[in-house]
């Protein structure tokens, strides 16, 4: 394979697995922050209205997120989870987010990719990130700069700060304006079919398809690279 100019990271489950997603887990501990809980709500009831807020939306429907291109940044979907059920929470925005994810979604590296990163990075390769995520962008940042401490990322973009949502091309298209590189320069490298690899594929990017923290069942397209360890995109990089 050419060796790109660049490569861009989907966050979730491509550099990062996170555990199952718990949201009465994190929004237990958002609650230990409530200096007012007017109707003394649980976690449980509180995590009950987010779900019912965002089914009104169709948002985190697997079958149907590539959809929704248009992001809600959690600035303003907690304010408003909190305060119409009579909650004060002493914290910031970015704040909640930290605690609520923290507790809710922890993560780790995938499997080798600090070493194919270090890989990039020795080759010359520039990298960067591009996610669909509600959290805050200061918040995204410091998870992954404090999980992959050495990673050389130009940016890091989500759709919380910049609106648009993969698959939309314009979320690639400013990534591309940012690295001031042509599409045929950059791969894209993600877990989710349509979001990630016909999202990037649309855009002009060639994509990589990581299947190796994918928890849900897919179907291979034969036309797409797919790679289920960042050592075989290591070797085929190599030519071996």
């Amino acid at each position: 394979m050419e060796i790109p100019r660049m490569v861009l990271f989907d966050y979730g489950q491509t550099l990062i697995e996170e555990q199952k997603f718990d949201g009465v887990k994190g929004t237990e501990a958002v609650l230990q922050y409530a200096a007012r809980n007017k109707y003394h709500l649980s976690a449980e009831q509180v995590q009950a209205k987010a779900n019912e807020i965002n089914r009104e939306f169709g948002r985190f429907d697997p079958e149907k997120r590539h959809l929704f291109q248009i992001e809600i940044p959690n600035t303003m979907f907690t304010p408003y989870l909190y305060e119409s059920q009579g909650i004060e929470i002493a914290l910031s925005n970015s704040e909640i987010d930290t605690v609520f994810w923290n507790a809710a979604a922890p993560g780790t590296p995938t499997d080798g990719i600090e070493d194919f990163l270090g890989y990039l990075k020795n080759k010359g390769v520039r990298t960067g990130v591009i996610s669909n995520i509600s959290y805050d962008p200061s918040v995204v940042a410091e998870r992954i700069n404090r999980l992959l401490p050495e990673n050389a990322f130009e940016f890091i973009i989500t759709s919380s700060n910049f609106m648009f949502r993969k698959p939309n091309r314009r979320i690639f298209d400013l990534a591309l304006e940012k690295a001031e590189l042509k599409s045929d320069e950059v791969w894209y490298i993600g877990d989710q079919y349509e979001c990630d690899v016909k999202g990037s594929l649309n855009a002009g990017l060639l994509p990589i398809w990581y299947i190796g923290a994918i928890d849900l069942p897919y179907t291979e397209d034969k036309d797409i690279v797919t790679i289920t360890e960042w050592n075989e995109l290591r070797q085929r990089m190599e030519g071996d």
